[in-house]
């Protein structure tokens, strides 16, 4: 395929991705066997592993959610002890999320499961393929990025069930 060829660029993605897309759905459930979380309950833990806490608001938008969806997605996750939600001390209309202790042991467990699949993975590839797989999600993921700025406050934002 030729630099210039979008066509057949194109063609190759919507060949590839779906079958990528299987693998790793197949591997994102896999990971959560027996934990008892859903991948959208999941995608909130790891989100929240980081910064410690969040604002309400800013985890909604991390997670792609509305508002409203993020505090259903919350509730449902405080009632499983995952999380705790804290007004701000500075301002008391903001409410921060942060994960419990046990919500930290899960998003842990996760994380070495995580872990041990793109090693099983990437012992499969070879160094210069890793390499170029690692610079070709980057610029895809700027790619997704830019694209999310060009159409903020357009958009419709996903909405959990």
């Amino acid at each position: 395929m030729e630099g210039n060829d979008i066509p057949a660029f194109v063609e190759q993605i919507q060949h590839l991705f779906p079958r990528i897309m299987r693998y790793l759905e197949a591997e994102a459930t896999r990971e959560l066997i027996g934990l008892e979380v859903t991948p959208a309950q999941m995608n909130a833990l790891v989100v929240l592993y980081e910064p410690q806490n969040l604002p309400m608001g800013e985890l909604a938008d991390q997670l792609g959610l509305t508002e409203s969806a993020a505090t259903r997605l919350v509730d449902r996750l405080l009632r499983m002890n995952l999380v705790r939600r804290d007004r701000d001390e500075v301002d008391r209309r903001v409410v921060r999320v942060r994960l419990s202790s046990y919500g930290r042991q899960l998003a842990d467990l996760v994380f070495k499961r995580r872990e041990e699949q793109f090693t099983r993975f990437a012992v499969r590839l070879q160094n210069q393929d890793r390499m170029n797989l690692i610079q070709g999600l980057s610029a895809l993921l700027k790619v997704f990025q830019d694209l999310e700025h060009e159409s903020r406050g357009t958009a419709i934002p996903f909405q959990d069930s």
